[in-house]
């Protein structure tokens, strides 16, 4: 089980020093620590709105994020805060606060838009907070979501045009969640009350008109209604008299209002409850490494004068992912050959059906920790690894059977090469004896068993080193006859060839098995990434049907509030999405 992080505070992740955004080592090493699936709330407001203080009390505490933060020169950037999830166990819950917006002490405002798109690129839930209620001052100062097509690509494709790349955005966008602090208006409308959900379902109603009041008024509530489906309101009653403010996270409970501990407990709850697990195109978990990936990419495509892209976010993490993925399953298969594996094997067969079931292992742990492997590089660059690792165990496997039988064979014979030595076949008849008494010697050799796949061959090799030895002995045994000689000469050669032909066999039966191997290794990859294809492939369906779903739910709505020309921009870019998802059914490129 994976460890759980726990910080004693925040810690600035993106310093926004002299305009230039950099990000905090310190809390990279943080992130890279987090092995677990992380939840991340960002929250972003106008300064002096009460942002901290939310953020403090979803981390169980009273202090930890400033207070005052907002309004400090030198407290910039986005700051990070990593606990254990306190409703989700195996969870790390990241909360990331940011500097105020729209803060005229800053002079240039450059990075606050660069802030905005982060908080929304690196969260699940997306947390907005502003004072008082949504009217059209609330809805100018929300205007960095109006200007998200020019900060974020979903794709790096240059042939992307904007309705293409900027329909992808609610894909991998956070929920929305509008948090309204010192809301003083009653909750009604035609003298009945609603929710605060409804409140921001009427305060995002369009208006009807081309002139440019009426774009100003609409374009950025048809943005929160295109990228963000998924959507809550909260309200929230002035926390104290206006004179304890400054002091809020001092204040012990009884001296705040009733309502607002109930309003704060609420939007806890549900945050806590509702935020998902961040996640990317594909259903692809992020935890603490993938999220600092995630960071290091945006920040060095905004420090480039690039814009961040998530394709090329995703990519980047799957380069690192990947090959990864490929270490992870070649220490599997050495682990598992390791523990398996005893040499030498008695059959070449033995130790490939061990390689393939150790391989077999080794891809699914390969398809487990892979993704987005383009053209299955990594998967052939590990598919090159196992067969080098198969070859050389192979190659460790025939030399332990050659050390194996080299040994046993100096055991069995060197008494016989000792009676040579000694003379004892070096009489008449003595040519007999010695072949008689050799062949025991292999017989004694044969039964010994788990000698390995060379024991013919180290047995073929030492009998041709010791053949001066018998020839000498034939040619001066004076019991046998000159035709008799010969005929022993002959029998001698068609032995020798009729092993060697043997051998030849043996060389062709395993060149044999190294392919038919190779051929169920290739077919055992394409089984498994066929599998992973399929599943991806049902994974990003339901993520477009969900995208289309929430398009065509806002197509009705907007024909319902007579929008024609809305409709038809949010159906060409349903039509876009449908026409991709059948190119990528038709298209499915295996090794």
């Amino acid at each position: 089980m994976a460890a759980e992080i726990h910080m004693t505070g925040p810690v600035s992740l993106i310093d926004n020093t002299e305009g230039q955004l950099v990000v905090n080592p310190e809390a990279l090493k943080i992130l890279s620590a987090v092995t677990q699936p992380v939840v991340v709330v960002a929250i972003v407001g106008l300064y002096r709105t009460g942002k901290s203080y939310l953020m403090n009390r979803l981390a169980g505490k009273n202090k930890g994020f400033s207070l005052g933060s907002t309004v400090k020169s030198h407290t910039k950037g986005i700051w990070m805060w990593c606990v254990p999830h306190p409703k989700k166990p195996g969870h790390t819950l990241v909360l990331l606060d940011t500097e105020g917006l729209g803060d005229i002490e800053k002079g240039d405002n450059e990075n606050d838009s660069w802030i905005f798109s982060l908080a929304i690129l690196l969260s699940s839930t997306f947390v907005y907070n502003s004072m008082g209620t949504i009217n059209q001052q609330a809805m100018d100062q929300l205007h960095y979501v109006t200007e998200l097509t020019d900060r974020i690509k979903a794709s790096s494709s240059p042939d992307n045009n904007y309705v293409e790349d900027s329909a992808d955005f609610v894909s991998f966008f956070p929920a929305f969640v509008w948090a309204l602090r010192d809301f003083s208006l009653e909750l009604k409308t035609d003298e009945e009350p609603i929710t605060p959900d409804d409140y921001l379902e009427l305060s995002l109603k369009l208006r009807k008109g081309a002139d440019i009041k009426s774009k100003s008024f609409n374009d950025p509530r048809l943005c929160i209604r295109k990228f963000f489906p998924k959507r809550k309101c909260f309200i929230f009653d002035r926390p104290a008299w206006r004179k304890n403010l400054a002091h809020l996270e001092q204040l012990k409970e009884e001296d705040l209002n009733p309502d607002f501990i109930e309003q704060v407990a609420e939007f806890c709850s549900y945050i806590l409850s509702h935020s998902s697990v961040k996640s990317l195109s594909g259903g692809i978990t992020v935890n603490g490494p993938r999220l600092e990936s995630l960071v290091l990419t945006y920040i060095s495509a905004i420090s480039s004068g690039d814009l961040p892209c998530m394709e090329n976010a995703v990519r980047a993490l799957a380069q690192l992912e990947n090959s990864a993925a490929v270490e992870k399953a070649v220490a599997h298969y050495n682990q598992q050959m390791s523990q398996k594996v005893q040499l030498p094997t008695e059959t070449l067969q033995e130790l490939l059906d061990l390689h393939r079931d150790s391989e077999r292992e080794a891809i699914e742990v390969f398809m487990k920790n892979s993704f987005k492997d383009v053209d299955h590089k990594f998967q052939r660059k590990l598919g090159a690894q196992l067969e080098a690792r198969r070859d050389d165990f192979c190659e460790q496997n025939s030399k332990a059977s050659s050390d194996c039988c080299m040994a046993l064979l100096q055991d069995i014979f060197s008494p016989l090469e000792e009676d040579v030595k000694q003379g004892t076949f070096s009489k008449p008849g003595g040519y007999r004896l010695f072949i008689q008494k050799q062949q025991e010697l292999k017989n004694k050799y044969y039964q010994v068993p788990r000698k390995g796949i060379q024991a013919e061959e180290v047995l073929k090799k030492y009998l041709e080193s010791k053949e001066d030895v018998a020839d000498s002995l034939l040619q001066t045994d004076q019991s046998l006859s000159e035709k008799e000689k010969a005929i022993e000469v002959e029998r001698i050669k068609a032995e020798s060839a009729e092993a060697a032909m043997k051998m030849l066999e043996e060389i062709q039966k395993k060149n044999e098995k190294m392919m038919e191997e190779k051929e169920k290794s290739y077919q055992e990859h394409v089984k498994q990434l066929t599998e992973k294809m399929e599943r991806d492939k049902a994974q990003l369906m339901a993520e477009q049907e969900k995208t289309i779903t929430c398009k065509l739910k806002e197509q009705e709505l907007l024909l319902k509030e007579g929008f024609q020309n809305e409709s038809k921009r949010l159906q060409k870019e349903i039509q876009d999405i449908q026409m991709r998802e059948r190119s990528s059914n038709s298209t499915c490129n295996i090794l």
